[in-house]
């Protein structure tokens, strides 16, 4: 036969609710620690990335979103039976939506990695423009 399992709160537990708020703040503070691991190992694998290896990244998305935009068009034309227009138009808003997700990765690779010391980035704040 099978022993019942004891569903009881323990003996030494006096205040109610204590073993679920210990619980709770264990999990708040593992999911907290996994937030932060998970954002180094982010931040750490766009400062590592090559050149090389940025532009092809930014290639392939910009012509992916192309061809989806493409081929939810071409889909929707024959299913529609519109000929190429509406393949048109998706082509022309998946360009600009592989624009957009262009500029995004671009920004979020600057932000990761910043630039070398000593390298000029332009006037700032504090140069004045004496013309």
């Amino acid at each position: 036969m099978t022993k019942a399992r004891e569903t009881k709160r323990p003996k030494h537990d006096d205040k109610p609710g204590s073993v679920t708020s210990d619980l709770a703040a264990r999990i708040a503070r593992a999911q907290g620690e996994r937030r932060v691991r998970a954002e180094q190992a982010q931040v750490s694998a766009t400062k590592d990335m090559t050149g090389m290896s940025r532009g092809l990244r930014l290639g392939s998305e910009f012509i992916a979103a192309i061809l989806v935009g493409a081929g939810v068009g071409y889909l929707l034309d024959l299913w529609l039976g519109t000929g190429p227009w509406i393949m048109l138009v998706m082509l022309l808003i998946g360009f600009a939506a592989g624009v957009l997700n262009v500029t995004r990765t671009a920004s979020e690779m600057n932000k990761a990695a910043p630039p070398p010391p000593g390298s000029d980035l332009g006037p700032g704040d504090d140069d004045e423009d004496d013309r």
